[in-house]
């Protein structure tokens, strides 16, 4: 969901469009809101802050268990101001950055918070934590900035019932200047930047039952809580509590920024209701077009992606590289796998020339890995390609189903690690990397072009193979199912370190082909194994 442009709130009109895509099935119909009061009016504090509280993730946890006992709870829809601002009205508030939480103190993080109303009509709450006690941030119509008529409806010093999320600045790539870190936003939304990296793709807190015959539910985060290190450290840990009808969980972010920021993540779930198909540390990325089908956009840019494919890394050290895909309708593909070491997408080609976007950036956008933390044991890495065109829809998701479906009653924990930034294309294995994948019709050259045919060229570059001599006999090991390889040509490029397989391929119409190829040689696998889905739509 990419629309270039910032608004005056911090968030981009593909931000808008990305939660509204989210949010408009469930959040604008029927979830919880609270009121808000016009005449309460507040002093102008510097910062507003409740009484404190006890507490701990174990407390939260197990406030979130016994929630999960009782019925989920929906609110009227907020009053007021609040109430009636649209789309042209959120795009004139800003988050005043003198009022940010931290500035001054000896911490190398400071807060701000998005305002909510419009898409966001649900209250988010924000706690500090400090000593094992909680006290609530409170925050008021004086910590954002209104502009133009906006200005005259809005209340002076009025107190909100609580803000839309928040985000967190650091100084990530200089001393002296604080960059936006990671943003919680709608839903269980959130995003983050490793050293040099431009806002990409998201990652949420749980998907429930996406693209399934059951209707998705959006769960999101209704409380924050913040727990700053010692004074100078690189380190925030932020709690979270998670609410839909189906689930509750409380959540713990231990998140480190650097030339790859780290989030380790800890989620405790407790399930109401019976989950058609729980998706684990969720990932949501757009895929518009690259080499594979740019035939298909009138566009002078080469590629448009935050993500160009889905890499796992298993059990064994194998590793798995899907290309993503704008499929002609709703696709879905599962990966079985017992314990994966890695699993993410990833955003591989880095160059300028690739994209030629001089403000969307594309070549700097995050990848982004899911580690999992203990044996995660059997269950699928599910794919879901949905069509667009449009660089503004978030078409992508990615995410692990476990083996063991979730039901009512249960209660679930999983550990994982998030990295996010330019991430390396190896594992310490010395496979050779799939480089680039293009796409065209079936057959030769300058003659006519025959039906259900497609040709596929993979590019392989580096690992062992990188400085082989072209004559160097190496087997293309290629499979397929609901369609036929009709021919496999492999070469070594002159003067590079890169193999090129050139396959081609016939299916009948509407066939869901699936492939795999990857190089063999010297008794072992030399390359990642390239996967590909192509539907012979008619």
């Amino acid at each position: 969901m990419t629309i270039t442009g910032t608004t005056t709130s911090g968030l981009s009109r593909r931000d808008f469009l990305s939660v509204a895509g989210a949010l408009l099935p469930v959040s604008l119909v029927a979830l919880p809101h609270t009121a808000f009061a016009q005449e309460t009016t507040t002093p102008p504090a510097a910062t507003l802050v409740a009484a404190a509280q006890q507490f701990s993730f174990d407390l939260l946890t197990e406030e979130m268990r016994v929630l999960s006992t009782q019925p989920h709870v929906t609110a009227a829809a907020p009053e007021g101001f609040l109430g009636d601002l649209d789309y042209d009205d959120y795009r004139l508030i800003r988050f005043n950055d003198d009022r940010s939480r931290w500035a001054g103190e000896k911490t190398r993080f400071r807060l701000a918070a998005f305002h909510m109303g419009w898409l966001f009509p649900e209250p988010v709450r924000l706690f500090e934590v400090s000593g094992g006690m909680a006290s609530e941030m409170l925050f008021s119509t004086d910590d954002f900035e209104y502009l133009n008529d906006l200005a005259a409806r809005v209340p002076e010093h009025a107190e909100l019932p609580g803000v839309a999320g928040f985000r967190l600045n650091h100084p990530l790539n200089r001393p002296d200047k604080w960059d936006e870190l990671v943003a919680f936003v709608g839903a269980s939304y959130f995003r983050a930047l490793g050293r040099n990296s431009a806002y990409g793709l998201s990652a949420r807190g749980l998907a429930l039952n996406t693209a399934t015959a059951q209707s998705e539910e959006f769960p999101r985060f209704s409380r924050f809580y913040m727990e700053r290190d010692v004074a100078g450290s690189d380190s925030v840990t932020v709690y979270a509590t998670l609410e839909s009808p189906s689930v509750t969980g409380a959540y713990r972010f231990v998140i480190t920024p650097g030339t790859e920021t780290v989030m380790d993540v800890t989620c405790r779930l407790f399930f109401r209701q019976d989950v058609a198909e729980l998706g684990v540390a969720p990932l949501t990325s757009m895929f518009l077009f690259s080499e594979k089908n740019r035939a298909e956009f009138d566009d002078y840019r080469p590629n448009v992606h935050d993500s160009d494919g889905l890499r796992i890394l298993r059990a064994d050290g194998d590793i798995i590289w899907r290309p993503l895909n704008n499929p002609p309708r709703l696709t879905g593909s599962y990966f079985a796998e017992t314990a994966p070491r890695k699993f993410g997408l990833h955003q591989r080609d880095r160059s300028f020339d690739s994209y030629q976007d001089t403000g969307a950036r594309y070549e700097r956008r995050p990848s982004l890995d899911v580690e999992p933390l203990g044996d995660w044991g059997k269950g699928n890495v599910r794919l879901v390609e949905i069509p667009s065109d449009l660089e503004a829809n978030d078409n992508i998701v990615a995410y692990w189903v476990p083996e063991a479906p979730a039901k009512a009653g249960d209660a679930r924990e999983f550990a994982y690690r998030l990295h996010w930034g330019d991430l390396a294309h190896d594992s310490g294995e010395p496979l050779a990397y799939v480089f680039e994948t293009r796409s065209g019709h079936g057959g030769f050259a300058g003659v006519e072009i025959q039906k259900g045919t497609r040709k596929f060229v993979v590019d392989y570059r580096g690992g062992l193979i990188g400085p082989l001599a072209g004559d160097t006999e190496l087997e293309p090991v290629v499979t397929i199912a609901n369609g036929e390889v009709t021919s496999k040509v492999l070469e070594k490029i002159a003067d590079t370190d890169i193999w090129r397989l050139v396959i081609d391929i016939s299916a009948e119409d509407d066939a869901v082909v699936e492939l795999s190829a990857h190089l063999a040689g010297f008794d072992r696998r030399l390359t990642e194994i390239w996967l590909y889905q192509w539907i012979n739509a008619k």
